[in-house]
């Protein structure tokens, strides 16, 4: 496994073109990095972060939309991932790469 707990895209291409990725994050967050990293391996080059620990608003309305308290919350275009662990698995499993060539993962 690469450092930081997941293996490299071994025998996967990295996507070009990318669905908007969405982060609820905060300043110190080691999950929120790791999930980051995952992200850049896979090709995605820009990720919205919404820093929830500088405007309270925006944590309502994080966990209006995940029912969820703690960063990161992550979307991928219009589908709600969850946070590092899901994204991981979703990654383990096969699904993180056809997200983010726009298919349903």
């Amino acid at each position: 496994m690469a450092r930081g707990g997941f293996a490299p895209a071994q025998g996967r291409e990295k996507v070009s073109v990318v669905p908007r990725v969405l982060m609820y994050t905060s300043a110190v967050c080691p999950y929120c990095r790791r999930a980051e990293r995952l992200l850049q391996g896979r090709g995605v080059v820009e990720i919205e972060k919404i820093r929830v620990d500088l405007d309270p608003e925006r944590r309502v309305e994080m966990m209006e939309k995940t029912s969820r308290r703690t960063v990161p919350q992550i979307f991928i275009g219009d589908r709600y991932v969850g946070g590092c662990d899901e994204l991981v698995a979703l990654d383990r499993a096969g699904g993180l790469l056809p997200l983010l060539s726009g298919g349903t993962g």
